[in-house]
């Protein structure tokens, strides 16, 4: 896009009401141009009152009729946009002129389209129309219509109707539409007319493709375009024109040579035209002719079929003409029967196989160029039968079961065996899962271990070998316990009893025969089970009471359902639930009591779970009266945790038998008394000493004491047992030794004392209400202590079966026991029982088996007790 000259536009002058044209002039340009135009340099706005226009066509501006307010400056702005580049024109001043307003005039069309139009299908179509004309009121566009404009509705439409497919811009068949711009005032009318072509150079939908065709043939070309208007055929042969004659048929875009010859062979092209364009369409036909030849396509070398199949051997030699096929059988010649068949290819189709078949089968191929042969062999084999298919089968969770598949198959071909379940692959891994194939070539069995519930299903065993495939398909049922009950609730409780309902589990393939309740409370350890109305609750059923619960205990129950296959695991629990409350039905227990001090009756007994306490403010109640009395006394205690009640009253006798039976209560009322216990009230202390009392040392750290028996009754007290008290100091009798005896003892060994140390002792009576008297002190003296020092220098001599001991005697200290012997002890090893020999002497012989060593040890003996030790001497064992 060049620019415009620069030189200056002339002043266009015109009268108030007169139409004008401000011409663009475009520059000299390459492409298309759109056009704009500036108004005193701001963009002319064109409105909406249809006065002004610009056309696209020449860039002209066009003024229907000059109002005041158009004075001014325009300037034409040009774009080419494929360059993307602008021009801006010099402007062009328009003035009023002087000599006052043009008055009403006919409508000039200034801007109209051609008479013909010619456009391609497809393209878009500008005509352009515009009027200058001064008329009284705003000039009116009509309602758009693709084939008129008007500037005034009252003016009546001459368009001619028009129509299209794809648009409506022209008829079918092809015919121009006609096209009318009217624009009038009452000054008069004025139209533009014009016609619109609209074309479509050929375009093909069907070519010709390339042909390689045996002599003899038939060819059949055919070739389709589309246009407007419709394309006219020809044919070409090498360039040159191709009409019908009595061996070629041509109609239109269709070319027919029934019988090819070798002089066919060529270039051809089908030719589309119409006067807007030509199409060619070209490809060619090669006519071959050959003896019979296999090198290309030979006959299949083997094929392998088995017993009662069928088999096709192709026989498809390349030869031009097409051959003659026959076929042998070894030497002999086939014919066609019911179960062998010549196919229109030339192939050999066998059908219900025998062994008989195997062999050699030789395809002949004949033209009248030459004859050509192949062979190949076919090989039989017998055909693969499941004998042995799996069966449906029930199982157990946990078992074991096998699924057989067993099969008969050509020994030739290598079988393979799958299973599947449910339609998805069994990965056979030993140890892996729970499926696993056992058996040799010729069984595929399939073993599942500790078969699951999730095991239920369709099992195929898939038999495959290169020839052929079995399938054989088995259920399984797995059957299993019940799953847990559902939705336990109580729906009712009383103070002993408990409404139940609950919805069936899953019944894993075996019907619920019975269902069970449990129960748990905070008093009992882990879950039990509870009776029941119905005693025996059929899988029916899905409701019953619990009964014999115990009142104003918190419970929880749960359900478990059993078939014929086991007992399923429990429902959930349902939600806490207290029983209401009751009078209290079960007795304390272990009734007893008795001691105390005068004048005392006590009490004891068991105190009730709280389980079976059965509501709030629970105590006891103690009645009791003496042996032999009408009135019974009646106490009650409150606390829960009691397990003791003392009666006191000056004027109970001593150790006399009472009547006594305890009960219990609640905020509910009285409950159950226990049966009747005889209880003794609290006694006296024993009121005598024991006699005769005496102490007698028997070693340096023991002595005994010995006394006589108290004869007892209800006024001396009675005696349970005797208390030893001994101590070192007459005067500090406070921290004294005490040792008890019960029953009709008379004597008893004080053990750990000192040696050689004077002690006090004296003895007393015991029983509940506490001690007696005691008795006058005895004192008595410990022995002094044993000797301090071993046997020492000991020597021994073996003699056949006979040692013989020697040592020297032991000297005691002063404050020691004299000795008074010796005891040998001997023994095999540590852990065996030692023997015992006893002397006065200080030499001794031991007569003993000597098969195996002996351990030997000497200590002192005294009055005062065993002194020590010598150390351990090891005598070996006699050698033989």
């Amino acid at each position: 896009l060049e620019n415009f000259e620069s030189r200056t536009r002339s002043t266009v002058s015109v009268r108030e009401g007169q139409g004008v044209v401000l011409l663009c002039g475009p520059p000299p340009h390459h492409g298309g141009l759109s056009y704009t135009w500036l108004f005193n340099n701001d963009t002319l706005d064109l409105g909406e009152d249809g006065r002004r226009f610009v056309s696209q066509e020449t860039g002209n501006l066009y003024l229907a009729k000059v109002e005041p307010w158009d004075v001014g400056n325009y300037t034409c702005v040009v774009t080419n946009r494929e360059a993307q580049q602008s021009a801006r024109g010099p402007p062009t001043p328009l003035t009023l002129r002087s000599d006052g307003v043009m008055g009403e005039y006919e409508p000039k069309i200034e801007v109209r389209f051609p008479e013909t139009t010619y456009a391609a299908k497809g393209s878009s179509v500008r005509l352009e129309c515009f009027a200058l004309g001064n008329f009284s009121g705003q000039p009116v566009p009509g309602p758009p219509h693709p084939h008129r404009a008007e500037f005034l509705p009252n003016i009546p439409s001459k368009l001619t109707p028009c129509q299209s497919e794809a648009i409506p811009l022209c008829p079918v068949p092809p015919g121009p539409c006609s096209y009318e711009c009217v624009a009038g005032n009452s000054r008069g009318i004025n139209i533009a007319r014009g016609q619109l072509f609209v074309y479509a150079p050929p375009e093909w939908d069907k070519k010709i493709q390339n042909a390689f065709l045996s002599l003899y043939d038939s060819l059949y070309w055919e070739c389709k375009a589309k246009g407007k208007p419709n394309p006219s055929y020809s044919w070409l042969k090498n360039g040159q024109p191709l009409v019908s004659e009595e061996r070629i048929q041509i109609e239109n875009g269709t070319l027919i040579i029934p019988v090819l010859n070798m002089s066919d062979s060529g270039l051809y092209q089908c030719v589309a035209e119409n006067q807007h364009d030509t199409i060619y369409a070209s490809a060619e036909l090669r006519v071959m002719a050959a003896a019979p030849d296999f090198s290309k396509n030979p006959v299949k070398k083997m094929s392998v079929v088995q017993v009662g199949g069928e088999v096709t051997i192709g026989c498809k030699p390349s030869a031009s003409p097409r051959a003659v096929i026959t076929w042998r059988k070894g030497s002999e010649v086939l014919h066609q029967n019911k179960r062998v068949v010549f196919l229109e290819d030339g192939s050999l189709r066998l059908s219900n196989i025998t062994r008989a078949d195997a062999g050699v089968f030789t395809c002949v191929a004949t033209n009248q160029f030459g004859a050509a042969r192949n062979s190949g062999n076919l090989v039989v084999k017998e055909r693969t039968v499941i004998t042995i298919p799996p069966s449906d089968t029930d199982a157990t969770v946990g078992e074991s079961i096998v699924l057989p598949c067993q099969v008969s198959h050509d020994p030739s071909l290598a079988v393979v065996f799958t299973w599947s379940f449910n339609g998805q692959r069994i990965e056979l891994s030993r140890g892996i899962n729970h499926f696993e194939r056992i058996g040799r070539e010729s069984a595929g069995d399939l073993m599942i271990r500790n078969i699951q519930l999730h095991h239920s299903g369709k099992y195929v065993c898939m038999v495959q070998t290169t020839l052929d495939s079995q399938s054989a398909t088995a259920d399984i049922i797995v059957r299993g316990p019940p799953g847990p009950p559902e939705d336990v609730k109580v729906e009712h409780v009383s103070s002993t009893t408990a409404v139940l309902s609950w919805k069936p589990g899953i019944e894993n393939n075996s019907p619920v025969q019975i269902y069970s309740v449990q129960t748990r409370t905070p008093f009992s350890v882990g879950w039990q089970a509870v009776s029941t109305a119905p005693e025996v609750i059929n899988g029916r059923t899905h409701k019953a009471t619990v009964v014999d619960l115990s009142p104003w205990v918190e419970y929880e129950f749960r359900v478990v359902a059993s078939n014929s296959v086991g007992i399923g695991e429990p429902s959930r629990p349902s939600a806490l639930l207290k029983t209401k409350a009751a009078v209290p039905v079960v007795a304390p227990t272990n009734i007893s009591g008795g001691g105390g001090s005068r004048s005392e009756l006590v009490i004891t007994w068991e105190p009730v779970s709280e389980e079976l306490q059965n509501g709030e403010g629970f105590g006891y109640i103690v009645m009791f009266r003496p042996l032999g009395s009408a009135t019974w006394t009646k106490a009650a205690v409150a606390s829960v945790e009691s397990s003791k009640y003392v009666y006191r009253n000056e004027s109970i006798t001593p150790l006399f038998p009472f009547e006594v039976k305890v009960g219990v209560y609640n905020d509910e009322g009285e409950g159950t008394l226990s049966s009747v216990s005889i209880i003794y009230s609290g006694e006296d202390e024993p009121q005598i000493a024991p006699v005769a009392v005496s102490a007698l040392s028997v070693s340096a750290a023991e002595v005994e004491v010995s006394w006589q028996p108290l004869a007892w009754n209800r006024h001396t007290g009675r005696v349970l047992g005797y208390e030893v008290l001994y101590w070192t100091d007459d005067l500090k009798e406070s921290t004294a030794g005490k040792v008890r005896v019960s029953g009709n003892v008379t004597a008893k060994n004080i053990t750990g004392l000192r040696a050689n140390t004077l002690y006090f002792t004296t003895v007393r009576a015991y029983n509940t209400a506490g001690t007696g008297p005691s008795s006058p002190p005895v004192n008595v003296t410990t022995k002094k202590s044993p000797p301090s020092q071993p046997p020492a220098n000991i020597a021994w001599k073996l003699t056949n079966s006979k040692i013989c001991l020697n040592w020297e005697h032991v000297k005691t200290m002063e404050n020691e026991s004299e000795v008074l012997g010796y005891k040998i002890l001997y023994r095999q090893n540590r852990h065996s029982k030692a023997h015992i020999l006893e002397t006065n002497n200080t030499s001794a012989e031991l007569l003993v088996p000597f098969e195996e060593d002996y351990l030997i040890e000497i200590r002192t003996v005294s009055d005062g007790g065993d002194g020590s030790s010598s150390e351990e001497i090891r005598i070996p064992k006699i050698s033989s």
